[in-house]
């Protein structure tokens, strides 16, 4: 039979080439001729990108080379004016390189570098970074300056990160002038930086008319490319179209590539195959249309032959199912009353053979109690011509009872007679199952039902607190998610958030014991003074929750929560002591359904954070004003974080004065806040805040760069400024990446001082102090005690600590003119410094009086507004180099 089929198969595709050989035949033809035609077009497409992004690439370079050489020319002349005048004057160099700047350019500043350090810079603002920058202490730039220097031609680097931010082309130009014996000698440098992303705008790099992808990497000695600074890497990979770009003695390397690759298809390509496969198929068409025809009509000769195979095949099988499922097959002739069965018939019934009169062999097997409905339901069959349907039971010559469902419907045979045909089938094992099923159902529903007083008692649980049976916290997102629909007409619902007082020194005296049977009294209470339609939940620890749904006045809330607290405070007994809490309550109440209730439950929480702040057992209402508080202080806390960010917290600077001289013996960097809407802000205005975010170690920080960079820059301005000090928190002393900084810096000793406020209590923490401070004077780090005669600071914590200096606070001061008790106290400070060896600074320095008072008490430095505010760094360095607090008069005074 495979054979066959094998056979058959070979003969039917043999049979369909014999009809579409010639078709097949025109198709490739057809084919061949359009892939060709395809490719030669594909072909010139891609020599025509080559061409325009050779074109295109070449205006962007003639831009970008055009563009560094007249940079490059533009300043030149500046050189040689240096070189004529060589002591030229801030004003003088800042006017000629403004007429430079007035001209078409891409430059972003000129500096003036004379012997390699950076004195002059235009513009000032903005470069403020680079005044005092030495070219050979810096490794990136060192060797570019050097080159210049030796070889006496200007020298190009770049593209570079910049000192003062961003990138950036750096031409340094070598100045030499005469050295007065005829001879020319190396001066310094004049350095111009052209800003790359000016140079590339001015090359049409960022326009977004422009057609191709770019990138641009520098030059080697052999001619390949080195690092890629503009544009994909990939581009280099990807056969671009390349060009030299050259200027002064270095040469960069630009390629491009079509946006799009090379391997786009051509605009009209699909248009193009369209016409030349319409063309096509007018040729094939006709041909295959012809072998179509053919086909078909021995296709419908075949199908014939098919239909009468699976005509045998369907009846075979028909007779192998009625023997599987062993379903009797029966027929009766209404006209002669004649009723055949087969032989699966008499099977079923228990029966050898079928027997002669079948009709009376069925009723015979009938049970007894079956009978009258089974002839019933047959003769309304045969009356009104409709499908026999019924179930019914035999009894077999074994005494077996069993279980017959039957089907009939009539119909006419090829001589129009009338029969009944039908089948029989033992459905016994059937009926069996399904009263087993039904009573497995009743099983399963006896088994649901107790699966679901165990699941409501398991979601009770899950809602309730376990040890006051109140409900719990989860319970109370629900109920209040149920408020968000609107509690009576108009929405409202009141919350009571209470919290106990002094519950956690019961559990610490006494045991978790008394604290589970105050909860449990405490919930008791509750549920006594409040309705039976109130909600009352306990949601964690000594925390508990009332809900009220309606809306009465104002004073109905507050004297239900201090009702609940007398309830709450009465005493237990416990083990033979008595115990007593308080409690504190947080009342907030929404008058319409627009507030979500879960908002209601955390400004219970504010109102209750409230009353807790200003005492126990009291009660507070959610306002407007805390309401106002909350948002400042979450503005403010967000504004904090952004300003980390943007670098908006900056240093102020306040000279310490030696009381003698009144020269300036250090200065102490102060945090102050640079808010973008309301200008500089004081510590009192974000420290708290900063606090509470655990970020005051980062504004230590910045203030620490920030007197550390403005130090070198008085010390480039030969301002005999021995040291800076600045504030130092206990988060910041206990900060491990302070060490790590401080191991990086390279600072003389004494020049710098940290400055610790007394607040921090060195005697809790002394041993941690005292590890942390000894670690910051190993790096030679001087430690200051600030505000001292305001906070814990003792006697023995000074001996641990050994500070350089004690800062004596402004309020005590500031009363020394009017009160000898004040002086006398100072006094003693001071004898204390010395003869522990520490220096005594003087804080609050308001009048000059003070500071002659000061000085005769024995105090080495002042500091104060008498002498000087804190300023900004520009407003400082112009303070010193002016010596603005030294006014004749005020020597006399002191």
């Amino acid at each position: 039979m495979g054979k066959r089929i094998r056979r058959n198969g070979w003969g039917a595709l043999g049979a369909t080439l014999q009809y579409y050989l010639p078709a097949l035949v025109v198709v490739a033809a057809v084919s061949i001729a359009l892939f060709y035609a395809d490719q030669q077009k594909q072909r010139i497409y891609q020599d025509n990108l080559r061409n325009r992004a050779a074109e295109e690439l070449g205006l962007v370079r003639a831009r970008l080379e055009g563009g560094i050489n007249a940079n490059i020319q533009l300043v030149q002349g500046l050189v040689a004016v240096i070189e004529t005048e060589p002591d030229m004057s801030r004003d003088r160099f800042a006017g000629l390189a403004g007429r430079i700047f007035d001209a078409p350019h891409q430059l972003r500043n000129i500096a003036l570098a004379p012997g390699l350090v950076v004195k002059h810079v235009y513009p000032t603002v903005g470069n403020e970074r680079i005044l005092g920058f030495d070219y050979r202490k810096n490794e990136v730039q060192r060797d570019a300056a050097l080159r210049a220097q030796e070889t006496g031609k200007y020298v190009i680097t770049g593209p570079v990160d910049l000192v003062q931010g961003g990138r950036g082309l750096i031409v340094r130009y070598p100045v030499v002038v005469g050295n007065g014996h005829g001879g020319r000698t190396f001066w310094g440098l004049m350095s111009a930086v052209i800003d790359i992303d000016k140079l590339y705008a001015y090359g049409g790099l960022t326009s977004g008319k422009l057609g191709i992808d770019v990138a641009i990497a520098s030059k080697t000695a052999d001619g390949s490319h080195d690092k890629v600074f503009f544009g994909d890497p990939a581009i280099f990979a990807a056969s671009p179209v390349a060009m030299p770009i050259s200027f002064g003695s270095e040469s960069w390397v630009i390629v491009a590539t079509p946006k799009g690759g090379w391997n786009q298809p051509a605009p009209d390509l699909w248009m193009t195959r369209a016409l030349m496969l319409l063309v096509g198929s007018m040729i094939v068409a006709p041909v295959l249309w012809v072998a179509r025809l053919l086909r078909e009509r021995q296709a419908n000769i075949a199908a014939l032959r098919q239909r009468e195979e699976e005509l045998r095949a369907i009846s075979h099988r028909l007779e192998i199912a009625l023997e599987a499922s062993r379903i009797g097959v029966w027929e009766l002739d209404i006209g002669s009353g004649r009723l055949h069965w087969d032989a699966r018939m008499a099977q079923l019934y228990g029966l050898e053979v079928p027997p002669d009169n079948t009709y009376t062999t069925w009723r015979n097997a009938l049970h007894p109690d079956d009978i009258e409905e089974a002839e019933r339901v047959f003769r309304v069959a045969l009356e009104s011509g409709k499908d026999y349907v019924t179930e019914f039971r035999i009894i077999t010559g074994t005494g077996e009872i069993r279980h017959i469902r039957a089907f009939g419907t009539t119909y006419r045979d090829s001589r129009f007679r009338k029969k009944l045909v039908g089948v029989n089938w033992n459905v016994t094992a059937d009926l069996r199952l399904q009263q087993e099923l039904r009573e497995a159902k009743q099983h399963a529903e006896l088994q649901n039902r107790e699966l679901e007083q165990a699941r409501q008692h398991m979601e009770h649980n899950s809602l309730h607190d376990a040890l006051t049976n109140l409900p719990n916290r989860r319970y109370l997102d629900q109920y209040l998610m149920t408020l968000n629909t609107g509690l009576g007409d108009n929405g409202s619902a009141t919350v009571l958030h209470i919290d106990l007082d002094r519950f956690k020194d019961i559990n610490d005296t006494l045991g978790h014991g008394a604290g589970d049977a105050i909860l449990r009294h405490v919930a008791q209470k509750l549920k006594e003074n409040t309705r039976n339609d109130d909600f009352v939940a306990r949601i964690g620890g000594d925390e508990f929750v009332v809900v009220c749904g309606n809306k009465p006045d104002d004073n109905d809330y507050s004297d239900l929560a201090r009702r609940l607290i007398d309830a709450v405070s009465t005493p237990i007994t416990y083990a033979g002591h008595e115990c007593r809490v308080g409690a504190s309550v947080g009342i907030a109440t929404r008058d319409t359904a627009d507030v979500q209730a879960e908002q209601l439950l955390v400004n219970a929480d504010i109102a209750l954070y409230e009353a807790k702040r200003h005492g126990r057992n009291r009660v507070e209402r959610y306002t407007d004003r805390l309401r106002s508080l909350t948002v400042n202080t979450k503005k403010t806390a967000d504004a904090i974080l952004r300003s980390l960010e943007q670098n908006d917290f900056i240093a102020f600077f306040q000279p310490q004065f030696d009381a003698h001289t009144l020269e300036i013996t250090g200065v102490e960097a102060l945090a102050r806040w640079d808010h973008p809407e309301r200008g500089i802000l004081g510590p009192d205005t974000f420290l708290k805040i900063a606090e509470s975010l655990n970020v005051v170690s980062q504004i230590d920080a910045a203030i620490l760069d920030q007197a550390l960079l403005q130090r070198a820059r008085w010390l480039a301005n030969d301002l005999p400024i021995n040291k800076v000090s600045v504030n130092i928190s206990a988060q910041r002393l206990f900060d491990e990446s302070l060490v790590q900084r401080l191991e990086t810096l390279d600072l003389v000793p004494g020049s710098l001082s940290f400055e610790l406020l007394e607040s921090i209590s060195f005697d809790d923490k002394g041993a941690a102090v005292t590890r942390s401070i000894e670690r910051i004077k190993a790096h030679g780090i001087d430690i200051e005690i600030d505000d001292f005669g305001t906070g814990y600071a003792s006697i023995l914590s000074l001996l641990k600590l050994s500070p350089r200096r004690l800062k004596i606070d402004r309020q005590l001061t500031a009363p020394i003119i009017v009160s000898s008790a004040q002086r006398r106290l100072i006094s003693s400070i001071v004898d204390i410094g010395r003869s522990l060896g520490i220096e005594i600074v003087a804080e609050g320095v308001e009048t000059m009086q003070h500071a002659a008072i000061l000085r005769d008490l024995g105090c080495q430095t002042l500091q104060g507004y008498a002498l000087a505010r804190p300023m900004d760094a520009n407003a400082f360095l112009d303070f010193a180099r002016n010596r603005a607090w030294f006014p004749a008069d005020a020597a006399e005074a002191v």
